[in-house]
């Protein structure tokens, strides 16, 4: 690894640190035995059961989830494959908070004087916006299979099932095996949710107790013991994924086409099966935002402001997704080719600062502005910032996958041929990673869009967001207001998922 590249890791690396350096500060500056206490806490051992149980049912569906919608749309013969994969991306572009929201408005309707709420709602409501986290990398890694692996084992005598799950399966782990630690963080730090479900879990209090000003000390300990849930999250996930494991193409430059199965007469409950989910994820809030705009009385002020939040939507999300991609890809070649003790612990630290509320994320940047960076304090370039801090995870997992896939022996025989090392990644290693690079630089874009807590706590003075807006409206239960801006989220994710999807799905047709 030249030392440039390492450089280049630890560098943008050290911007995900921050929160972690906000948390260690603001631990120091309270006695050992309050902290401990208050960590010890009766009330800390009911957050983390429940968090952990929620984190795992939730993580183990999207994973069901994610993996065979992936399967059903990339080796199935099924109608409309291309819609379905399309349509099976976009419950990721509605923000948790508006998807409680649907369902417990459409409870309402179907069920009056009945309440949606409590810890199966939450597995409900999470798990149908979460599981694209699973499922995108997961149609990358299945469409990058080498097929000439495939048709060996069935020229061994193996059946379609055998095979998918012994050959294909396991050449697409390391992509399922980040999705699913993608999910699993996701829910550890959401707030939206279970705030209005009702569900205690640490973000929760760690908000309320930040927000209301109290109880700062009870909100860092709670803060701590979210980290080291996370911590146990990684470990696990660290045991189950083999960095170094790599796949032989069978087939020169990967050519060959993918194996599809021909459902017969199961053709038509795989469709269904596989329609099920994405329609009510994305039935539910979106008939419910039909009802808010068809029965309220509130409306947005004017169009003005819903296209001047969309237009700052794009331009946040845009810079994320660049400053985020520019950041991920050093550390995941880092990993992919020498995993070190140093490149994991850099991993590590990223998903774990991805792992806080977006609260203590604001916060560690506010505070870096107010005392360090006060020229840029309420600016694009801090929030930028903040941004990279709490989403290097989702641009570094296929990146990471695309990594993997890359054979280092290509990239030294461009050096043989006296290539530099520079223009051997910039010619031969980054042209294999672009996939997976683009893959992590939407899943930013789509999760920025729809990102609210530090954008609040961070924005530059009068920029508003579609989150922002959608946030304000909802609280002042205006919710024919809130529609349009709930209704341009999913429309402005469609068209990524559209190109992503659409381009991943030209190679199984």
């Amino acid at each position: 690894m030249p030392w440039w590249l390492r450089a280049a890791a630890l560098i943008g690396t050290a911007v995900a640190l921050l929160p972690l350096v906000y948390l260690v500060v603001r631990v120091a500056q309270y006695p050992l035995g309050d902290f401990a206490d208050a960590v010890l806490s009766p009330r800390s051992a009911r957050l983390a059961v429940t968090s952990l149980a929620l984190t795992g049912l939730v993580t183990l569906l999207c994973v069901a989830l994610g993996v065979g919608l992936a399967a059903l749309v990339t080796r199935t013969r099924i109608p409309g494959r291309v819609a379905l994969g399309v349509a099976a991306a976009l419950p990721l572009a509605v923000p948790s908070y508006v998807a409680a929201f649907g369902w417990q408005s459409m409870n309402a309707l179907l069920s009056p004087g009945t309440t949606f709420e409590g810890f199966a709602a939450a597995v409900v409501v999470i798990t149908s916006v979460t599981y694209p986290y699973v499922y995108l990398p997961a149609v990358a890694a299945l469409v990058a299979v080498d097929p000439a692996q495939e048709e060996a084992a069935r020229a061994l005598g193996r059946g379609p099932l055998s095979t998918f799950f012994t050959v294909t399966v396991r050449q697409a782990a390391p992509a399922i095996t980040a999705g699913g630690l993608l999910c699993a963080v996701y829910v550890i730090a959401d707030f939206g949710a279970v705030s209005i479900l009702r569900v205690d879990t640490f973000t929760r209090a760690i908000f309320t107790s930040f927000s209301m000003g109290f109880d700062r000390l009870g909100g860092i300990a709670l803060s701590s013991v979210l980290l080291l849930l996370t911590l146990c999250v990684l470990t696990v996930e660290g045991r189950l994924r083999r960095t170094g494991t790599r796949y032989a193409s069978l087939s020169g430059s990967g050519g060959g086409r993918l194996l599809l199965l021909d459902l017969g007469r199961w053709r038509g409950a795989a469709v269904m099966l596989g329609w099920a989910p994405i329609v009510v994820a994305l039935g539910v809030p979106l008939s419910a935002l039909g009802i808010w705009s068809v029965q309220g009385v509130s409306r947005p002020g004017s169009l003005a402001e819903v296209m001047g939040a969309l237009g700052n939507s794009l331009w946040a999300a845009g810079l994320a997704a660049a400053a985020t991609t520019l950041i991920a890809v050093p550390l995941g070649l880092w990993l992919a080719r020498r995993p070190s003790v140093l490149a994991r612990g850099l991993e590590r630290a990223a998903y774990l600062a991805h792992s806080l509320p977006g609260v203590v994320i604001g916060l560690s940047v506010v505070m870096l502005g107010i005392t360090v960076l006060p020229a840029l304090y309420q600016t694009m370039w801090l929030l930028t910032l903040a941004y990279c801090a709490l989403m290097l995870p989702l641009s570094l997992g296929p990146v990471l996958s695309a990594a993997l896939s890359a054979p280092p022996e290509l990239e030294e025989a461009a050096r043989a041929l006296g290539r530099s090392p520079v223009q051997a990644y910039l010619r031969v290693t980054l042209p294999l990673m672009l996939p997976g690079i683009v893959s992590g630089a939407l899943l930013v874009l789509l999760t920025v869009i729809k990102e609210l807590p530090a954008t609040l706590m961070l924005r530059p003075t009068g920029f508003d967001t579609l989150a922002t807006r959608l946030w304000t409206y909802t609280g002042n239960e205006s919710y024919a207001a809130a529609a349009p801006f709930a209704a341009l989220l999913v429309l402005v994710a469609a068209v990524p998922a559209w190109m992503m999807i659409s381009r991943l799905l030209k190679e199984v047709r």
